[in-house]
């Protein structure tokens, strides 16, 4: 089925079920729900409180997007609730959507085990997506992450429709956190939406780089490394609240998670000072002191967003060990953020001797969804572009293109043929390609090309090569990255 966008089924289904109240954070944005939403649960964690949270999509299996203090639930209590979801939408002939379905599932998941709080992540723009059924009274805060251009056949051609569309999650008389944002169109029609609406507008604080602190952050950290590998160290951050400030180290990697950051500590932050808020959650935020909230940041994981993993074939022999980063970038706006942090990550690196430059094979694996009017190439070419990269690299670019995995419970959601992409990489570069037929296993193809960058990497000069793999395009292709890492018992 085609996506629908209206809340008239979920709401007739909802009705059918006890009355939601487990007090709910609601995120929407176009970058940026879930590492928010990862922060938030941490911080609540570290409180005290029980937590619930509902992202979306689902990353390997349909039940990983529904979690209870950062665990995902049980595949038999999933079953048993979805079982019941779909038995009340059929026999009252409601016809709901399988994401319908699935948000009355995590709701009544959380509802039932009576967790705390609950934070939430919209599914696609705001005010007519499914987790817009949440009653308002529910609603202890909103937030609005990075907004862009993504999904404009559903939300509107402009950046302005689209926040119009995601700013539907501002309820009456609440507050929302609003994150900081790179068009200035964004903030103007949040602002309307928020007076419209005799809500209270926060603003995400600037959260600014600090130099590292032995005394308080620990032993300085190695520096990044590829081989032998040693991942980016946690970010030296400060954050400033006008009564306090926040030493922390952020372990999410990139510059956007600075603003997601801001974002996260902004909502804990309203939710502690505001009287109005709920009695527990107010309290139990407010006793927890600057270190168990430092560790509760520096603890944060995010899979597939600039994650870092190590892949060995175990089925092949001689198959060699490779250094993987994994970001589900899937539209303009993320493929330029994810190619600023590669190129700032590289060009960290320094030359093997003075004036030698060092040599890096980077391998790009890529799939995409077709999600007109969103272009392959306003995708692929933040990241196929030549880049420089400094005076100490010198980067030999490879790509293969490849479909992914039919994502679970959503027909719809298609993968672009990889001669398609392949037609946009620019003449130069070493290119491998999946066979176009979409029935074939893609996390099979993707163990070929996997291989394939292994041979890439080999340098032939008795030193391994410096080589990154960058698996991105689509979370949906992370997702079946994951699989892969799962099959070979590698993490």
């Amino acid at each position: 089925m085609s996506i629908d966008l209206t809340l008239h089924r979920i709401e007739k289904l909802l009705s059918s079920f006890e009355r939601y109240k487990r007090p709910t954070v609601h995120i929407a944005g176009t970058n940026g729900k879930g590492s928010v939403s990862a922060l938030l649960t941490r911080i609540f964690i570290a409180a005290d409180l029980s937590v619930g949270r509902f992202n979306s999509p689902h990353l390997v299996s349909v039940h990983d997007s529904i979690t209870i203090n950062d665990t995902p639930v049980s595949k038999s209590l999933y079953d048993s609730i979805t079982t019941e979801v779909c038995r009340v939408n059929q026999e009252q002939d409601i016809h709901a959507s399988n994401f319908e379905v699935l948000t009355i599932t995590a709701l009544l998941i959380f509802e039932r085990a009576e967790v705390d709080v609950v934070v939430c992540e919209v599914g696609m723009g705001g005010r007519l997506d499914a987790t817009n059924v949440i009653p308002d009274d529910a609603i202890l805060i909103s937030a609005i992450t990075s907004i862009d251009l993504d999904h404009q056949a559903f939300l509107g051609p402009t950046v302005a429709d689209i926040t119009r569309e995601k700013a539907g999650i501002v309820r009456k008389g609440k507050s929302v956190v609003l994150s900081t944002q790179k068009h200035p169109e964004v903030e103007t029609v949040v602002k309307a939406i928020v007076e419209s609406a005799q809500a209270r507008l926060i603003s995400a604080p600037t959260v600014v780089d600090r130099a590292w602190n032995e005394i308080t952050d620990g032993p300085n950290p190695p520096p990044f490394s590829l081989y032998p590998f040693s991942p980016p160290a946690p970010r030296p951050l400060e954050v400033r609240f006008p009564e306090k400030t926040y030493n922390l180290l952020l372990p999410l990697h990139g510059d956007h998670q600075l603003d997601n950051l801001g974002t996260a500590l902004a909502v804990v932050h309203s939710l502690t000072s505001d009287a109005a808020q709920q009695t527990l959650i107010r309290e139990r935020l407010s006793s927890m002191n600057a270190d168990s909230l430092a560790k509760a940041v520096r603890s944060c994981s995010w899979p597939g967003r600039l994650s870092f993993h190590a892949y060995h074939d175990l089925s092949d022999t001689s198959s060699r060990h490779l250094t993987v980063l994994a970001d589900g970038a899937h539209n303009e706006a993320a493929s330029q953020m994810l190619a600023s942090y590669i190129s700032g990550l590289l060009s960290s690196l320094p030359p093997i001797d003075e004036g030698q430059k060092r040599p890096i094979s980077l391998t790009y694996i890529l799939a995409l969804s077709h999600s007109p009017p969103k272009t392959p190439a306003s995708v692929l070419s933040p990241l196929l572009s030549s880049q420089t990269l400094g005076r100490s690299v010198e980067v030999t670019k490879n790509v293969a293109f490849l479909r992914f995995s039919p994502p679970a419970g959503m027909p719809w959601v298609k993968s672009v043929a990889p001669s398609v992409m392949a037609e946009i990489a620019r003449k130069g570069l070493n290119v491998w390609m999946a066979p176009d037929d979409e029935t074939t296993d893609a996390v099979a193809e993707l163990r070929h090309a996997l291989a394939w960058a292994a041979d890439q990497n080999a340098s032939g000069k008795g030193r391994p090569q410096d080589s990154l793999v960058v698996v991105a395009g689509s979370l949906y292709l992370v997702a079946d990255l994951y699989r892969l890492l799962g099959q070979s018992n590698r993490t």
